[in-house]
């Protein structure tokens, strides 16, 4: 993501939208305080809230013995599931190649959060299953999360919190809610 360089913001979009007397413009697509943001606000604000969630989370799991987990780690992790899964069903979940997945995988490995075992009903297939410093993570991960959660409650107010979720479960369709993959926005695999 390219947001700063040299201490000047390049995104114009951005740039355009965010200077002194933006807020509570109207005009055309615009709005005031009242009507809403700028369309193209909507977007950033969503991934801004999504990233800000991330970056804490790590921040966090970073100081209780997983520096090295990754937001792609978190993803693979949540792909390879209870029941595990092999290196093409990874990457198919993810929306990567295999090989992409595969690389997910390896270092997913050699943190000791995941581990390769034959797959008992087909001795030529490797199944992905997650260790138990997996299965924590992913626990401690969760609860993070809420505590995450009820300190935006806390900020905004719980009804306006669970007001957001309930709007964003009316928009987003329940197929796309929780889909992990990113094919659509980076091209096929």
């Amino acid at each position: 993501m390219v947001d700063h360089a040299a201490k000047e913001n390049v995104n114009q979009v951005v740039d355009n939208g965010k200077g002194e007397g933006s807020e509570g413009q109207s005009g055309e697509g615009g709005g005031g305080p009242e009507g809403g943001g700028r369309g193209y606000e909507l977007p950033l604000l969503l991934f801004g809230g999504f990233r800000t969630l991330i970056d804490r989370l790590h921040a966090r799991l970073a100081t209780e013995g997983h520096p090295d987990l990754r937001p792609a780690h978190g993803f693979a992790m949540q792909a390879i599931g209870a029941r595990g899964a092999t290196a093409s069903e990874i990457g198919r979940r993810l929306g990567v190649s295999k090989q992409a997945a595969g690389k997910t995988v390896d270092r997913l490995l050699a943190l000791g959060y995941a581990e390769r075992a034959d797959d008992p009903s087909d001795a030529r297939r490797k199944l992905v299953h997650l260790t138990p410093r997996g299965y924590a993570a992913l626990a401690r991960s969760a609860a993070i999360f809420d505590e995450l959660r009820a300190e935006w409650a806390a900020a905004l107010g719980a009804d306006r919190v669970r007001d957001l979720e309930a709007a964003l479960r009316n928009v987003v369709p329940a197929e796309t809610a929780f889909r992990l993959d990113a094919t659509s926005w980076l091209g096929a695999p």
